[in-house]
Order: structure tokens, then sequence, then C-alpha cells
């Protein structure tokens, strides 16, 4: 997609979500980060139902089957600990469907790619690859997913869906999707680090199996589908994405970082260094970008240096995976060539208007799923928050990203 056609998509977005088009006060670009875990609970129980798994005081984690399975939020534990999930309060309080996307929020979220090109889910077929013909499907935008199984730290969901891309080709899909709480020592094996006993941490991650419940196989012919999990997160003017790659030459590799989704990123906004991309996420700037399959590993994160919270994401990567689905707005050359880490910060889409959270994205993606009738296949995303004194979350850092935290606070100054 064109860089002027991604900005005319987001400021047409914003404003049929109904968000007004003039510059947020600072009560309400303050509202969101002050909020507590407890206080996002009540406001949700008010609009719909909340499995929380794990029970005050230690580490919780709210999702939402209404919302199809989102996580929304998590905490440590404690009475008044912070909710690390961005929440779209003005979504969810309208109680009304939204045009396009119900951008309701959450730290985990369901969707299927492509979302353009010609296998597109997003468009119909035949239409234009434009703001007025874009939708998310309604399987994963709208509507309750059912609870096959709930326990104290695991919930469970199934949903049937049938999808028609933009080559007309039919998707028969169901999706297993599980929920499920870490325990402390479940986390520090994912991590391959123990965080120390001074280290609060709250962790989880879905497993989100797709199985071609159709009769047909899925074939790059007619157009594959991969699984997209996204979690928004509560910016900060401190916080900085950590997304380590790996390292090679550009003959080789390709590029290290994708920055041209919604124009080039300013340079003091992305720096890349020798093995690590550092990435603003204040939620000011609008910005997005990507790492493909010859440059991703397998973790990525940010830190909020005042907040003391290192926040971590890890996914299922199949090593010798190079197919993953192209998103961009046009008919492609390279279908298959898409990205399999994505980071996206919210900004103002225009000078004088409201951004759309704002929030920061840390995303990942399955490759193209090419399975044959009755076939299945899983990607699990896993988040940690990580709570504590600097020096001992500046240990996990290194043992994770490969980083100091003295680096990632210094490398967008």
């Amino acid at each position: 997609m064109s860089r002027a056609r991604r900005g005319s998509f987001w400021i047409f977005l914003l404003m049929l979500i109904g968000l007004a088009a003039r510059g947020a006060s600072p009560a309400e670009k303050a509202r969101q980060p002050s909020r507590s875990f407890a206080t996002d609970l009540a406001f949700l129980r008010q609009h719909t139902n909340i499995v929380v798994l794990g029970a005050a005081p230690g580490p919780q984690v709210a999702v939402a089957p209404g919302y199809q399975g989102r996580v929304m939020t998590s905490t440590t534990g404690g009475a008044d600990a912070p909710g690390f999930g961005w929440i779209g309060r003005d979504a969810i309080a309208s109680g009304t469907r939204q045009p396009h996307m119900n951008v309701f929020g959450g730290e985990d979220r369901f969707w299927l790619g492509p979302e353009g090109g010609q296998y597109a889910l997003y468009f119909p077929p035949g239409a234009p690859f434009a703001l007025e013909q874009w939708q998310v499907p309604e399987a994963f935008d709208w509507g309750a997913w059912d609870v096959a199984e709930q326990t104290a730290s695991v919930v469970r969901f199934h949903k049937r869906m049938t999808l028609t891309n933009y080559a007309r080709t039919t998707f028969v899909v169901d999706v297993d999707r599980a929920v499920r709480l870490l325990s402390p020592a479940d986390a520090a094996s994912r991590l391959g680090a123990a965080p120390g006993a001074g280290v609060q941490i709250v962790a989880f991650e879905s497993s989100n199996t797709v199985t071609n419940a159709g009769h047909a196989a899925w074939t790059k012919a007619s157009g594959l589908i991969s699984i997209w999990i996204l979690g928004q997160f509560i910016p900060s003017p401190s916080t900085t994405i950590v997304i380590p790659f790996e390292a090679g030459p550009e003959a080789a590799r390709g590029p290290v970082v994708n920055d041209a989704y919604f124009g080039k990123v300013p340079a003091d906004r992305l720096v890349t260094g020798p093995k690590t991309i550092f990435f603003k996420g204040d939620g000011q700037h609008r910005s997005k970008i990507g790492l493909s399959p010859s440059r991703a590993g397998a973790i990525a994160g940010s830190y909020d240096a005042p907040a003391h919270t290192l926040t971590l994401v890890q996914y299922t990567r199949p090593a010798d995976a190079t197919d993953y689905v192209n998103s961009m707005w046009e008919q492609q050359r390279e279908p298959y060539k898409g990205d399999v880490i994505n980071s996206y910060n919210d900004g103002p889409p225009a000078p004088g208007q409201k951004p759309l959270g704002p929030f920061y994205e840390l995303e990942t993606s399955s490759p193209a799923l090419a399975l044959p009738p009755g076939a299945a296949y899983t990607h699990v995303h896993r988040t940690f928050h990580l709570v504590g004194a600097e020096r001992d979350l500046d240990r996990m850092a290194r043992a994770t990203l490969g980083v100091a935290l003295a680096d990632v606070k210094g490398a967008l100054k």
C-alpha cells in the first residue's frame, strides 16, 4: 500500500470509529497509564463477562470471551498494581459495533493474515484496495467465542469460521485458542533465566491452533492464511521497544528492518545497532516496523525505565519457515514475502488530530499455512511483564534480549 493511502486510511478510520478530530487534553493523555488492574477490571465487568486467571494478591490475567477470547490486561498482583494492557474504553463503552474495526484493545488478540493483496481477507473479491472497502472479518472482530474449558489457570475457546479471500477462495477454519497463566517456574523455564526474588512477574501464553476444516487443501496458488497475534500496551515517553535481529550482510539477508509502512521512521525514533533494533513506544508518532524471516529472532520486548517494567514477547518460530503472508494493499509480486515480527507505535494521524489509542503493539505471525484437509498448525505467543529494581531487570534483559538496559535507555536520546 502506498504511503499516502496508508495515511488516508488511518485518518478515515479514526473518524469512522467516532473519535473527535482534535488534540487530546492532558487529562485524556494521562488517563490510561494511571489506571490500576483493579479499576480496569471493574470497568470491563460493567460491559462484558471477564474470566480472571489467577487470584489476588498474585499474578492475574483478564480474558474476555465476548471480545473473541482476548487477553485484555494483566497484573503482577497487589491492590494498586498496574494493568499492562491498553484497553479501548471508547469502543467498549459504546456497546455498538464500529465500522471497519472494533478497537477493543487487549494484550493478546487473535487475527488472521493477510490483510491486503490478491489473497486478502480484509477486502471483498474484486474490490479496490481502498479504505472504504477495508473490513476486519466479523469472525475475529465482533461477537463472543465459545468457552470450551475453564480452570483456575487456563481458559479454552473454540470458533468455527468461514472466510473468503480476495481470490474467491473459501476457507473453513476451526480455531482452538487456549490462554494460560504461567507459573514463575514456567516463566523462568521459557525465558531461560530466573528473574530472582526481587522481581515481580506475570506471564501468560496463548496457544492458537488453526485446522483446515474444509474439503480442499490450502495452496499457494489460491492463497494461504496465517495466524497473527497482536498485543496492545500502554505507551509512555520513556518506553523503548527492543527487537534483536539476525546479523549478516544485506546482500544475503535483505534489509534489517522494514520501516516504510507509514513512511520512513525518523532517525530519533528508530536506531539499528549491531544486533538490536530500538524503536520508540511513546504513542506520539504513528509508525510501524517489521522484520523478515531472515532477520527475525524468537523474542521482542520493551522497557519503561521510570516504571521499572520490562516486557518480553516470545513466539514459536519454525527454523525452516521462509514463507510469510504479505499484507500490502496492492497486487503483489511476492505474496509470501511478509514479516514475522511487527511493532506499531500509535500517534496522531495528522497535526491536531487525536490518535487511535494511543498505544504501542508487539505482534507475531505464523508462517503461511499450506494445510491439507484435517491438518492443523499451532502458533504460541507468550507475554511476560517483569517489575523490579533495574539491576535485576538488567540481568534479565541481557539474558533474553542480549542487551543492557543502560544501552536501551540511551539508544534514542
